[in-house]
This record gives structure tokens, C-alpha cells and sequence, in this order.
């Protein structure tokens, strides 16, 4: 049973330092391929899922959870290079642009 608590320790570490599975000290939690086959086995089965909603009941029955709700409706506009998706032909004028001025005489 030590060897399962390391392995979900290391899980729980790579979380919270925001590191990639590679970057888990070895010496501490194992072979960082054992911790990720773990970790995905339990999303798969749905044992993470089955940890939440006992997290939540026990909190919850505690009082311990305020149930508020607060809802932003903020929009935040990106500029037209900023997405990665690209512009029909026909807005652009085709594939060559003019390099004529608009205006006859200029």
C-alpha cells in the first residue's frame, strides 16, 4: 500500500508544481512513467471522479462549502492575427493585392 500512496503523491506534486510528468523527482515518487499510467488509468476508470464527489459530500454535510455562484461576463476581444484562423479569399480581394493606388491620378 506504500508503493500506491508514493504513486499518488507524485500525481498530486506534478499538479500543484505545474511541471511536465518527466520532471518528477525519481527518487521521491518513482519512475514518472509508472505515476502517469497511474494517473490515467484512474481518469479512465473514473476513480478520480469517484474521490471528488466523497470530497464534495463530506464537505458539504460539514458545511463547509458555500454553494454561491458568481458568473463574469466579461468579453475580451482578440485582434484578427491573434486567432489562427484565416480570412476567405473573397474578403481579401484574392491571394495578389493591387498595388495600384485607390484613386485614379495619385
Amino acid at each position: 500500500m506504500r508503493r500506491a500512496r508514493k504513486v499518488v503523491e507524485g500525481i498530486i506534486y506534478r499538479y500543484r508544481a505545474g511541471i511536465p510528468w518527466r520532471d518528477l523527482p525519481r527518487e521521491e515518487f518513482g519512475a514518472w512513467q509508472t505515476v502517469w499510467k497511474r494517473h490515467a488509468r484512474y481518469a479512465r476508470d473514473g476513480t478520480w471522479d469517484r474521490i471528488l464527489h466523497v470530497i464534495l459530500a463530506d464537505a458539504d454535510a460539514a458545511g463547509k462549502i458555500d454553494w454561491n455562484v458568481s458568473v463574469d461576463a466579461t468579453i475580451c476581444r482578440a485582434h484578427q492575427h491573434g486567432t489562427n484562423t484565416t480570412r476567405p479569399e473573397q474578403d481579401t480581394g484574392g491571394r495578389v493585392e493591387s498595388q495600384e493606388p485607390a484613386l485614379p491620378g495619385l
